[in-house]
This record gives C-alpha cells, sequence and structure tokens, in this order.
C-alpha cells in the first residue's frame, strides 16, 4: 500500500528547484517506496517567486512566510533550501511542529546551530537527511566498500579537493553568501563541509586539524535587487567580502591516517573539480566528480610500479540500478539528490535513519569550526 506525503519547499533558488524534481522523480526511480510524496506548499520571501514555483511545478498552495508551513497541518515533511543564516530557525521550528526534514548543508552558520537542530529532531522524535550528496555516488559507495575491505591495504592518506569557479569573477554579486552573518564561513561551509563529510564516509573520524584561510576577492559590489545562484552586480556599490574564498587543511584521522582537504570557490579554470586520492598499504583509490561512473584502482603486491585500472560502477555499487541497467552508464548530479530524497523518504517511512544525518551534520560543523579557529590562531585545533 502506498501513501502520499505532504511535501513542502522552503526557499525556492536553484536548490529548491533540485529538491522539487527529485521529489517528482522519485516514483520512477524507488517504485518500492511506501510513500509517494505530494507537493503541498512552497514558501519564499522573494515576491512572485513561490507562487512561479506553485504554477510551475505543481504545489497545491504558495507562501511568502515559512511559519505558514510550520503551521500547516497538511505537510509532514520539509525540504530547508533557505540561506545558511536560516537554517537553524526554520529547522528547529519545523521539528518542534512535528515535521520531517531534509535539510541542506551547512546546516546553520556554526556547530552550535546543527546541534540545535539535532537536538530539536532528537526530541521530536522526527528524521532529518542531510545535504551531503556527493557520498551518494554510487562510485564513492564503491570506494568506501574498497577501504573497508582492507584491499587497498592500510589507508595511510588522502588527498580530497574542491575547486571551483563560481566566485571566481570579480563581478559576482555581493550576495548573503559573502556575508558573515548570513553566510557563515564562506567556502569551509559551502565546499569544506562537504569533504569534511567525504572524509569521515571513507575513513572515518578526524581527531585534530590545522588550516590556512584566505580571502582574495575582498570587495564585490552590492546587489540592487533579490539574487538567485551566482548574478554579476557591475558597478554597484562595493562592500566587503567577509568570509573565506579559499581554505586548506591538514588532518588527523583516528585510524592514524593522514589527510589533506582543499577548497576554493575562486579557481578560475576549475569548475566542479571535485574529488579525492586514498592510499594504502597495498593500494589506492582515486574518485574524480566530473568522471562520476569511474574508480581508478590500484591493488595487489607490487608496491612499486603497480599498475592503475579503472572500474566502472554498475548495478551493485550503491543506488545505480535504480537508474541504469549496466555498467559505465552516465549518471549526474540531479540523481544524487534523488537517490538522497530516496533515503529522507525511507527514513520517515522506517523510522530509521538513511543517509548523512544530523548527527554528520554536527560532526563536519565542528571540524569546521575547528579550522577557522586553526586558521585564527596558527595552531593544530582538537575535535575530541
Amino acid at each position: 500500500m502506498v501513501n502520499g506525503l505532504g511535501i513542502a519547499v522552503v526557499g525556492f533558488g536553484w536548490m529548491g528547484r533540485v529538491h522539487t524534481q527529485a521529489y517528482a522523480r522519485l516514483p520512477h526511480h524507488f517504485p518500492q517506496l511506501p510513500l509517494r510524496p505530494e507537493l503541498v506548499t512552497v514558501a519564499d520571501e522573494v515576491p512572485g517567486r513561490a507562487e512561479e514555483a506553485a504554477e510551475r511545478y505543481g504545489f497545491a498552495s504558495a507562501a511568502r512566510d515559512w511559519r505558514e508551513v510550520a503551521a500547516d497541518p497538511r505537510v509532514r515533511a520539509v525540504s530547508i533550501t533557505a540561506p545558511n543564516f536560516l537554517h537553524r530557525r526554520i529547522g528547529v521550528a519545523m521539528a518542534e511542529a512535528g515535521k520531517h526534514i531534509w535539510i541542506e548543508k551547512p546546516v546553520g552558520l556554526t556547530a552550535e546551530d546543527a546541534r540545535a537542530v539535532a537536538d530539536a529532531l532528537g526530541k521530536a522524535g522526527v528524521q532529518g537527511t542531510v545535504g551531503f550528496n556527493y557520498r551518494n555516488a554510487p562510485a564513492v559507495e564503491a570506494a568506501r566498500e574498497l577501504v573497508a575491505s582492507g584491499e587497498i591495504g592500510t589507508v595511510t592518506h588522502v588527498r580530497i579537493r574542491l575547486f571551483s569557479d563560481y566566485a571566481a569573477h570579480p563581478e559576482g554579486a555581493l550576495s548573503w553568501r559573502y556575508e558573515r552573518e548570513r553566510g557563515g564561513s564562506g567556502v569551509l561551509g559551502d565546499l569544506a563541509s562537504h569533504g569534511v563529510d567525504l572524509a569521515r564516509f571513507l575513513l572515518g573520524d578526524i581527531t585534530s586539524l590545522t588550516a590556512d584561510t584566505a580571502v582574495f576577492i575582498p570587495e564585490r559590489a552590492r546587489p540592487t535587487g533579490a539574487t538567485a545562484g551566482h548574478a554579476r552586480a557591475a558597478g554597484g556599490e562595493l562592500g566587503p567580502v567577509e568570509n573565506e574564498d579559499y581554505v586548506n587543511c591538514l588532518l588527523r584521522f583516528a585510524s592514524g591516517a593522514r589527510g589533506v582537504l582543499e577548497a576554493s570557490r575562486v579557481s578560475v579554470g576549475e569548475q566542479n573539480n571535485y574529488g579525492f586520492e586514498i592510499h594504502g598499504t597495498t593500494g589506492a583509490v582515486f574518485w574524480d566528480y566530473r568522471r562520476m561512473g569511474e574508480l581508478a584502482v590500484s591493488r595487489g603486491s607490487s608496491y612499486q610500479d603497480q599498475p592503475v585500472s579503472t572500474l566502472y560502477v554498475g548495478p551493485g555499487h550503491g543506488e545505480y540500478a535504480a537508474f541504469q541497467p549496466g555498467s559505465a552508464n552516465s549518471m549526474g548530479y540531479d540523481d544524487l539528490k534523488v537517490i538522497e530524497a530516496y533515503h529522507f523518504l525511507r527514513s520517515v517511512a522506517e523510522g530509521v535513519s538513511y543517509g548523512p544525518t544530523a548527527a554528520d551534520a554536527v560532526a563536519s560543523a565542528v571540524a569546521l569550526d575547528a579550522m577557522a579557529r586553526s586558521a585564527e590562531q596558527g595552531t593544530w585545533a582538537s575535535l575530541r
């Protein structure tokens, strides 16, 4: 028997659209789910945006104020895709209203914010899924299995990179993303949060770290109206960029492994250059997000001059079989969010958490706070 689940989306920029499209695709890729999402309402404070979304995607109603969503008895689950500074307030309110939440990372601006949302979810007894989508790539799942099985020996070190150019243009508008009060820790919260989650997902707990950060474009033009995505604002009044464009970080893991995490939002020539290289005592595994379905693997007993082969993921790796029938068929970013939506609704249906949870958001936020503290003080920071 399939039951309907009333869904709301709060915040309808690009990520709000991605969540909505993921809900629409769920019955096609995961027909076994006992819940079917029903688009009840969409909320956005920008005039006309919610109404446009309702008409385009079939929401039953639209609202300007997210509080209307919290009070709506038709809504049982909420996607929170509003700007970062609203995540704590909305997340806590929705949990206290008894609604399950799928919330984008970072969950607030600090570890304290993430804990507040996690605590509210726990007290209300509702489910919370967090938008760490890159762990959903079938190749990442395969890499995790290779590491856990000992196929590459004992992991010695890892390098994780997240390079993008979305903020590289000096005419990029001074939106909330660049303000400490509303955007939080810049590239740390935006990209490095994914890096921390991948590090923990693949290798386990991080015990300490040391980091360095920089702002390379110190001023940007203020926008004259509402912005979405990474709009330009040439000629506007200049204001200061308050959070980080770049971070590099050394990591120490509980296992004894070492790591390097580097992230930049201003890397000219780099578009979504995300990936990792994990080295062990007998082998290695490499992944590049831009070649999502491929995993480069070296394993054996040669140590020196050991070859690297390409594994094309297929059915049996993660949730690949829900999208493609055979190996080496391509998947894309939106597919990862469909998997995330599946984990969310499966968690709601079964009362058991699947995929990244609020606890993962707290762990990531603790590491991000430690990075900021380390960069400011010039010392190692403990996560214990």
